[in-house]
Parts: C-alpha cells; structure tokens; sequence
C-alpha cells in the first residue's frame, strides 16, 4: 500500500506539475491579429499555428511590448513546396522611424534550401541584411530561434548557436534601437514576387493551405514597457539581468564564425557594388574575422 500511495503521489504531482506549466501558455503571451480564422491557438495553448491560403495569410503579436530582452521561439517551417510562401518572425516598434529585428524565412522548391534573411532597423533605416542557409530541416521538426537584444548589441540565434551580432555603432553615428520598445510580431504570407529566385518561382496554390507551427514562446528574459515604465527596475538583481550585458564569449565567437563561413550566402557588408563609395559605417564593428 505505501508503494501505492507513493505511486498515487507522485502521478498527482506530475499532474499538478503539467497542469503548472500549462498556464504559463501562448494565449496569456500572444495575440492572434488577422487571418480571419487562418490562425490558431491549439492543445489548450502549447501550439500556434498560421496558414495561409490563395485568399489570406496570418499573423500574431504578443501582448507586450518589451525594451531590451532575450526572447525565444520554437518554430517548424512550412514543408514541401513552400516556394513563393514567407514565414516572418520579428520585433518592432510602430511609425516612420521605427526599430525593428527580423527573422524572414524564404520557402523554397522541395528539397531546395530554405533562406534565412535577417535584417535590423534602426530610426526607419533597414537595408541591412544577411541571409544564411541552415544546417537541418527546418521544415521537419521544432527549431528555437532567438534574438538577445541589450544596449550594446543584437544577437541573432538558431538553437543556441548565433548566427549573426549586430553591434551598437553609435560610436561611429550609427543609429542603434534602443528608445522604443518593440512587440514581437509574426506573419505567414504570400510574397512570390520576390521571396523564391527573385520572384522567378511562383506560389503553387494547388499545395495550398501552407502552415507554420510555434511552440514554447520564452519571454521572461526580457523587460516589459508598459505606461512609459519598465519591468527591468535599478533594485533588479544583477543575476536576473545578466543579459542586459551579454556578450559572445570565445566559444560562441568560434561558432558564429563557422556559422558564417559555411552558411552565409548574402552579407551587405561584403557586397561592393551596392556600396561602391564604401560599406556603411556599422560594418567595421560588425565582423566576425
């Protein structure tokens, strides 16, 4: 009986343990915005999905805007023919000048590559994108994508290894996001115009509808801004806000590098012809080599 009892104890605190976890879910931290029933909330909050179809995409944003944060999202792509179809994942801020930080992911032909393009604005102006391959199927199963944003730098991450750093080049008279605070937003919509080889690879309707799956959404690295106030107090511990400093340590640095050498396929800090008079200043801080 007490090996019973034990048993019975342990079931209702695994229980009590799920149901605990449960509440912490997509609808308490996300918005579903457009879509007219093309996106959903699922298995009581653990899943999001977005579709899109010839009529309409999708979309979402979360229900708080954040100044600075570590911020994660586990995403599975649209699989097979997802030519013509991209899959947004970002942060930003509202207006003319607005910040924003972008994850783009650009369907492809099946068994062809889909493209990673990641871009920062800072006071309205973008342009400043690079684009990788990745080194998994994105399309097959969950993948944590992540954006660590302090006052020194962005850092974009893909499974724990970063991908790209954007450094804070004030210094050189760079405008840096750092005064407006940002929701995340995300969309699934149709862009053949452009997304697949330039627009050459049309949306294949017949595939229709294409959906992208979102999982374990993790804001709690991150200050929340609301009524012109943040979360991130002075008295907050210095434990609980070490990202606020963060940096790539060597290992990291070694990683970003191979990840840039090996799948790196577009870099507007390397293409001269856009740039003949010379790369745009935030180049020379923001290098791997």
């Amino acid at each position: 009986m007490a090996s019973s009892s034990a048993s019975i104890s342990l079931l209702i605190s695994l229980l009590l343990g799920s149901f605990m976890v449960s509440t912490a879910n997509l609808y308490q931290d996300l918005d579903i915005t457009w879509g007219d029933g093309r996106a959903k909330i699922l298995n009581n909050g653990d899943l999001l999905t977005l579709s899109l179809d010839k009529a309409s995409g999708s979309g979402f944003q979360s229900k708080n805007e954040y100044l600075f944060g570590k911020i994660d999202m586990q995403l599975k792509l649209v699989p097979g023919n997802s030519a013509g179809t991209v899959t947004a994942y970002y942060l930003s801020s509202q207006g003319s000048t607005h910040d924003e930080i972008d994850f783009e992911f650009l369907g492809n032909l099946t068994g062809e590559p889909y493209i990673l393009h990641t871009n920062v604005f800072s006071q309205g102006k973008g342009n400043r994108e690079q684009q990788f391959y990745l080194w998994f199927d994105p399309t097959a199963d969950f993948h944590t994508y992540s954006i660590l944003w302090n006052p020194q730098r962005i850092i974009f991450s893909v499974d724990g290894t970063p991908i790209r750093e954007f450094k804070n080049a004030e210094s050189l008279g760079v405008a840096y996001p750092k005064n407006q605070a940002m929701r995340i937003y995300s969309s699934l919509w149709n862009a053949d115009d452009w997304a697949t080889q330039g627009g050459r690879v049309k949306t294949d309707w017949t595939q229709a509808p294409f959906t992208a799956s979102y999982r374990n959404f993790n804001a709690s690295n991150a200050c929340v801004w609301s009524s012109g106030s943040s979360s991130c107090s002075s008295s907050s511990s210095s434990s609980s806000t070490s990202w606020l400093s963060e940096e790539l340590d060597s290992t990291s640095q070694e990683r970003l590098k191979w990840v840039q050498k090996n799948y790196m396929i577009y870099n507007y800090c390397a293409d001269t012809p856009r740039f003949p008079q010379g790369f745009p200043p935030e180049c020379a801080l923001n290098t791997s080599s």
